[in-house]
């Protein structure tokens, strides 16, 4: 038995690794499972290079993860190249002296770069996270070769020794402290194996060993139950759908591994299959959900792999932060990953990744709404929180797609900002008029439909810094149906005198000196009234709430205009009757309701109002039936 020190600069680099190195406990399985395929990879590529005597690269290869709860360990087992034990006191006691290395370093001249994941030699360490004591049993595939053991209770010190094992490979032992003892229940082993290691591109099975000295059936009892035991079946994909050829892929093959990637019931609406070679490479695949809601997650979850290895979810040097709405999985084989293999180093190639993969995006939506518009149109409710974010986010994306970008109308269709304006602008110039509560503004609604004008429909939080957005670079102008009047809806010009004899009538009825009144003359004359709230004004406001902070919503007092119609009727009897000493609680009634029923097409009212405005509706009914009568 030969024992020694790992060769480490500082006794604590130990203690240092098993809190520092990994965010998550849990990463000890990737590790493992990783290094055991690359051990599978190393071999097969050897075999393939010929420098493999006697095995071939087509064999059945595998790797096991060997549960047994009793006697607290967790193996991971493979049938890879394995180690002598020189090559474990190189690759295992030189922490962070990979043996990818030396094997890049020997066939480099006929690998892809990256082409073997394990460049650090640390991922094995990660194990001390999670047990006291860690054994590796490893036969090498080299002729004539002894199998050696290793074993390490997480000090410097380790114990290297013969081992018993027959087969060619490795077997990395873990006994599992205390305080992981949950890594020992059969569910949550299994999930971490699902979570990093789905794809692995070596078949993993699953064993879980019995305790001894449970209940044995009797020779008779296992003769009357005896069948043919099902073959075990791995528990992973060895291939994804990703890495297939997009033209091999029906909406099938796409539509059941979102299903099984995410378990969400609702197919996608469509997806993108990333598939490049040069000048970096890249595969995966990005799928649109179906939102239930506008922004139902702020996140999606598009998953990251580095051949076919899990790294982590939505991680944002990669993906555009805007395209975290979608799901997916992309597997880059070349990330440069630091140490841990948990997070990236700052590369220029990660940027140029992330500009690719926008465009991919961009081109997908370009080419959706030229081929087909009717799909797209359909679609548009459910992208367009992406998009819009999408645009916002970053000027690239909204430069590449911003003459696809839709907008619904009143008129009950969808349309580019150029096809609406091309129709309307005729009535309302350069100004696009927008209604965001379709409910609340009907009234301005159905005015601007009698003429045959419209309005686009704006009712998400998105929109307001959408539109603002477009205003600051595409110079647009955006109002709010209720911001103007626009000149197709009036009949003549508004009445200066007019105006200045009805608007003390609704100061002293409403007690309020400050009013704005206008008298125009509506072409709509069911109309009696307006309220006009300035798009500056109303824009502030709603930034002030936005924001909060220092700023208050009544630093800024509203400019709202109550634009009466001459052209009402109930507005040319109030003029009839403004004189008249016995009729005056009759014109504070009627100046009180007009000013309510332009309110309700403006804003809800607030209960104070609300409620005097029922009482009010009750005494004009009232007064109605008492004439009548």
């Amino acid at each position: 038995m030969e024992k020694g020190n790992l060769s480490i600069n500082s006794e604590n680099i130990l203690p240092v690794i098993k809190k520092w190195l990994y965010s998550d406990s849990d990463i000890f399985i990737r590790e493992l499972v990783s290094n055991a395929a690359d051990a599978v990879h190393k071999l097969k590529k050897s075999a393939e290079l010929g420098d493999a005597e006697g095995i071939s690269a087509d064999e059945a290869y595998s790797i096991r993860v060997i549960l047994d709860s009793e006697n607290k360990t967790i193996a991971v087992s493979d049938n890879g190249i394995g180690m002598t034990a020189e090559e474990i006191k190189k690759y295992i006691n030189e922490i962070a002296f990979s043996g990818a290395a030396d094997f890049i370093e020997k066939h480099g001249d006929k690998l892809q770069e990256n082409d073997i994941i394990g460049h650090f030699g640390l991922g094995f360490y990660s194990s001390f996270m999670v047990a006291d004591k860690v054994q590796i049993d490893s036969l090498s595939y080299q002729p004539g070769a002894e199998a050696a053991r290793w074993v390490c209770e997480g000090g410097v010190e380790f114990e290297l020794d013969k081992s018993g094992r027959d087969t060619r490979g490795t077997t990395v032992t873990l006994y599992v402290n205390e305080e992981s003892k949950d890594f020992l229940e059969e569910y949550k082993l299994r999930g971490i194996l699902k979570k990093y290691c789905n794809f692995i591109p070596v078949e993993i099975y699953f064993e879980k060993v019995e305790p001894i000295g449970g209940q044995v059936e009797t020779a008779e009892e296992a003769d009357d139950d005896a069948k043919i035991p099902e073959p075990p079946k791995p528990i992973n994909d060895i291939s994804p759908l990703w890495l297939s050829q997009p033209s091999a892929c029906s909406d099938e093959d796409y539509k059941a591994f979102y299903h099984k990637l995410f378990s969400d019931f609702n197919d996608p609406l469509f997806w993108i299959h990333l598939n490049m070679d040069y000048p970096f490479r890249l595969k995966g695949i990005l799928y649109f959900p179906k939102l239930k809601h506008e922004l139902e997650s702020i996140e999606g979850q598009v998953k990251l792999y580095s051949r076919q290895v899990f790294i982590a979810d939505n991680i944002k040097e990669v993906i555009p932060e805007f395209l975290l709405l979608l799901k997916g999985t992309l597997d880059c084989p070349d990330l440069p990953l630091n140490v841990s293999r948990s997070f990236l180093q700052n590369d220029g190639y990660v940027s140029k990744m992330s500009a690719y993969i926008t465009k991919k995006v961009a081109d997908k939506l370009n080419s959706l709404f030229k081929k087909d518009r009717e799909a797209y149109n359909k679609y548009w409710d459910d992208i367009s929180p992406f998009i819009k974010y999408g645009c916002i986010r970053e000027k690239d994306f909204y430069d590449k797609v911003k003459e696809s970008v839709l907008f619904k109308t009143t008129a009950g269709d969808h349309a580019t900002l150029d096809e609406f304006t091309g129709r309307n602008s005729e009535k309302t110039g350069d100004t696009v008029f927008y209604a965001d509560n379709e409910q609340q503004q009907a009234q301005y609604i159905k005015m601007f439909s009698d003429e045959g004008m419209e309005a686009v429909i704006l009712s998400t939080q998105l929109d307001a810094p959408f539109i603002s957005y477009i205003e600051a670079h595409d110079n647009k102008k955006f109002s709010r149906i209720d911001s103007d009047i626009a000149a197709a809806l009036k009949d003549g010009e508004a009445d200066d005198e007019l105006q200045k004899a009805l608007e003390p009538l609704f100061a002293d009825a409403l007690g309020d000196s400050d009013i704005k009144v206008s008298a125009e003359a509506l072409k709509s004359a069911s109309v009696s009234a307006v309220m006009l709230l300035s798009e500056q004004s109303r824009r502030m406001k709603e930034l002030s709430r936005m924001f909060g902070g220092g700023m208050s919503p009544d630093m800024f007092k509203d400019e709202q205009t109550l634009v009466l119609n001459r052209n009402n009727g109930l507005v040319q009897a109030l003029l009839g009757i403004k004189d008249d000493e016995n009729r005056k609680d009759d014109v504070a009634l009627i100046c009180k309701h007009i000013y309510d029923l332009a309110m309700l097409s403006h804003k809800p009212l607030t209960t104070e109002a609300m409620t005097e405005f029922i009482e009010r509706s009750n005494q004009i009914l009232e007064r109605v039936v008492a004439k009548n009568l």
